[in-house]
C-alpha cells in the first residue's frame, strides 16, 4: 500500500478521494461513488473530507522532502 497523501494527477476538486482510492487500492471513481452515496446517509462525512483536505499532505510536498 502507497502513503495516504493527494496526488497531483486524478483530482477533482482536492484529491481526497483520489489518494484515499491510491492508499486502499481502489479505483478513484469507486471511492468518489463511495463517498457521494455516503453524503445520503445523516453523518459528518463532508466534515471529515474537509478534515482530510487539510491533515492529508500533498504528493509534491511529500516527494520534495524525501
Amino acid at each position: 500500500m502507497s502513503s495516504l497523501v493527494r496526488p497531483r494527477d486524478n483530482r477533482w476538486i482536492a484529491g481526497v478521494c483520489a489518494g484515499l482510492a491510491r492508499r486502499f487500492g481502489l479505483s478513484p471513481n469507486i471511492m468518489r461513488l463511495i463517498f457521494i452515496i455516503s453524503c445520503l446517509l445523516p453523518g459528518p462525512q463532508f466534515v471529515v473530507y474537509l478534515v482530510l483536505w487539510v491533515l492529508m499532505p500533498n504528493e509534491s510536498k511529500v516527494r520534495s522532502y524525501g
